[in-house]
């Protein structure tokens, strides 16, 4: 890439993700190429892509070859794969020595725990000794959870059994009682500038997210810091390069981190209206060694709902409504086809009064997946 030029970015996954990386792109001039599994993917229907199998390292290295520097919408590309375009001087942000933090939750548990980072009690199982945890306990999948998937509460040993037939090896935690859980968004760049958004309060129903607050209410000053300091800590201590959510529990008045995620994240979508730069802006300047952009809220509160598929499979008519009853709902439409609690969009509302903004926003969600009819 010449001074003169702008440069190409190839995303790994076509989904969600990088279909709100165009827009940005778009902004900065910034060519923006997709590796995807179908052109049928949520950004494929809007981008430049080829289609490809990411567990093929020819076919993604061939891709890679085009672009500048690559990246990543989700984590199920193998690190291996990652691991290849790097041994032939491919740009990858993150890398895959960072990436896999977000890929290999036990790799997670044990540099955090390493590093005297607040988790909760774990350890590997795989049947050939006591659990170590107690009953009742969380057993999560190595690798490959999201949205509440390869994760399981599990009351006895009994359970704990049944389940290692079809997961050999499991991840174990203690079953935490805590008081609500928050996400916190954080950018690095490769010579080191750091920036976080406020935290984020999620809301979870049946292991997926439905919405999210920012910044996160109820929650003291001291442990919004807290939050913001453990996440540009751990982005420095792993050598992010992108964006990153941490997701906490609250615990009292202490933190426990959750999990970690190494690209944009749902957490971060209120960003987009919300904050002065958004997650997605911030992504491509990270990777792109930019200096970042200003992650200062737009707004008091900033309300993000997640529209799950439901009743309702035409996704546009509901503008009439919606848009009538609230001119300042911003709407994001995915272009997947609607099946029942899949992600499909995400409404965002952005103002001084916080209930207000949770009613407009919970109505929508409601309206578009058919839960309401007026």
């Amino acid at each position: 890439m010449s001074g003169a030029e702008f440069p190409i970015v190839g995303v790994i996954g076509a989904g969600q993700l990088a279909r709100m990386m165009i827009a940005p792109a778009i902004a900065l001039g910034v060519d923006l190429k997709l590796f995807a599994a179908s052109s049928e993917d949520s950004a494929a229907l809007s981008a430049e892509h080829v289609v490809g199998n990411f567990l093929n390292p020819d076919e993604v290295l061939a891709f890679a070859k085009t672009c500048d520097v690559i990246t990543f919408e989700h984590e199920l590309i193998p690190n291996s794969v990652i691991k290849v375009l790097e041994q032939n001087q491919v740009v990858v942000r993150p890398s895959s020595s960072a990436f896999i933090y977000s890929q290999n939750k036990a790799q997670m548990r044990k540099i955090l725990q390493e590093n005297n980072l607040p988790i909760p009690n774990w350890n590997l199982y795989s049947g050939d000794k006591d659990p170590g945890i107690p009953f009742p306990l969380i057993a999560k999948s190595i690798s490959g959870g999201y949205d509440g998937r390869g994760v399981w509460v599990v009351a006895d040993e009994s359970e704990l059994r049944e389940l290692l037939k079809i997961q050999p090896t499991l991840l174990l935690e203690e079953k935490l009682n805590f008081t609500s859980e928050i996400a916190v968004m954080v950018a690095r760049s490769p010579h080191g500038q750091a920036a976080t958004w406020p935290p984020t309060l999620t809301v979870q129903r049946d292991g997926i997210c439905i919405q999210t607050i920012t910044p996160a209410p109820d929650i003291s000053d001291t442990l919004k810091i807290s939050a913001q300091e453990i996440a540009l800590k751990i982005a420095d201590l792993i050598g992010l390069v992108g964006v990153m959510a941490i997701e906490l529990f609250v615990v009292g008045d202490r933190l426990v981190i959750n999990e970690l995620a190494a690209r944009p994240h749902n957490s971060g979508h209120w960003s987009i209206e919300g904050s002065v730069t958004s997650q997605f802006e911030q992504h491509l300047r990270a990777i792109l060694d930019l200096p970042l952009g200003d992650t200062s809220m737009r707004a008091d509160f900033a309300v993000m709902g997640n529209v799950l598929g439901g009743a309702k499979t035409n996704m546009y008519r509901p503008y009439l409504h919606l848009f009538a009853r609230t001119p300042y709902l911003k709407v994001h439409q995915y272009r997947k086809e609607v099946k029942a609690g899949r992600k499909v969009g995400h409404v965002t509302a952005i103002g001084n009064n916080l209930a207000t903004l949770q009613s407009e926003v919970s109505h929508a969600v409601d309206y578009m997946n058919g839960v309401v009819d007026e």
